[in-house]
């Protein structure tokens, strides 16, 4: 680890080498199709195809594999709405260490069957009124285990950032710069992650947040300067995104590397999962399609532009698709 308050690309590196034969290097996608309907080229980064189907397996591991060998019999502990939860699953299980993840009662059936598959140890809360951090500081308290969160921490943070480095490399490799690169983003580990990577690698390509509508805290805060705390309660299919406010680290690492945030509707992050499918023949959940949903509704301008979209995950429970398809 560097010495330091914020990860440096030494650090992202550092993961890399951890994730090698773990986590998947997964590929750019590209259509003609799309590349029409855009008036731009657009790579497309299929994190769905991550192994536990989504981006946080990276931080999740990262962070799971320096825990010393001494404190490993205590396990882990972590909250989740669903993808962290089968990351520090998943992580958990190949190291060799017991994990119990504090999940709402109203997650996706596919994400809590899945973690279960895992071998963790699910404790449920109420999403309204509940409080998943003072759940989780009780079973803390009483394994004296090792806290896994799901965004605001600094291997965390490095390992989402190999994200980053994939891109850029797979880009060179294409002869491509990017313009611009969108990412879903909730607490903000993953585009914290690749802001820091391509400051390193292209820091003239552009980065945006994406968030559902009422649930745009990145963007807002990033509008203002300081993190904003919103209402929430709002429902929404876009699951993995429900936050109130970004993350305290991410955000130090955001504000003065995202170029801003923009938000989708519901209904737009369904036509995405549809035209994800339809093109490039990938499953993804409403919050892994924000990013394209930004860019087919025209979010921003991307015309003449190469743009990188994170589809960042694609656990979608079947009834869900198959009204994406529906769409």
């Amino acid at each position: 680890m560097s010495v330091g308050l914020l990860p440096q690309i030494s650090d992202i590196e550092a993961a890399e080498g951890r994730l090698a034969g773990y986590a998947r290097v997964t590929p750019l996608l590209e259509s003609p199709r799309l590349n029409a309907l855009a008036d731009a080229r657009l790579l497309i980064k299929p994190e769905c195809l991550q192994r536990t189907g989504s981006f946080k397996f990276r931080g999740a591991f990262n962070k799971i594999a320096q825990i010393p060998e001494e404190r490993r019999a205590r396990g882990v502990v972590a909250f989740s709405s669903g993808n962290h939860a089968q990351g520090v699953g998943a992580a958990a299980e190949i190291i060799g260490l017991p994990a119990t993840i504090v999940m709402p009662s109203d997650a996706p059936a596919i994400k809590i069957e899945n973690t279960k598959n895992y071998g963790a140890k699910i404790v449920f809360y109420d999403r309204a009124d509940g409080n998943r951090v003072a759940v989780a500081e009780d079973i803390l308290a009483q394994t004296d285990g090792t806290l896994i969160p799901p965004y605001n921490d600094f291997d965390v943070i490095a390992g989402q950032g190999t994200i980053g480095l994939e891109l850029a490399r797979e880009a060179e490799a294409l002869e491509a710069s990017f313009d611009i690169v969108l990412g879903p983003s909730s607490g903000g580990g993953m585009m914290a992650g690749v802001a820091l990577a391509f400051a390193s690698w292209s820091p003239d390509t552009s980065l945006y947040s994406v968030e559902p509508n009422q649930y745009d805290d990145i963007a807002q805060s990033l509008a203002t300067g300081d993190r904003v705390i919103i209402e929430v309660g709002m429902p929404s299919l876009c699951d993995a995104l429900l936050l109130e406010t970004p993350g305290k680290l991410t955000f130090e690492i955001m504000k003065s590397r995202l170029a801003g945030g923009v938000s989708v509707s519901d209904e737009e992050a369904l036509a995405a999962v549809r035209v994800a499918f339809d093109e490039l023949k990938i499953v993804l959940e409403p919050s892994g399609a924000t990013a394209l949903a930004a860019v087919l509704q025209r979010k921003i301008d991307v015309r003449g532009k190469i743009v990188g979209i994170i589809c960042s995950g694609g656990n979608v429970d079947p009834d869900i698709f198959v009204r994406a398809l529906q769409s």
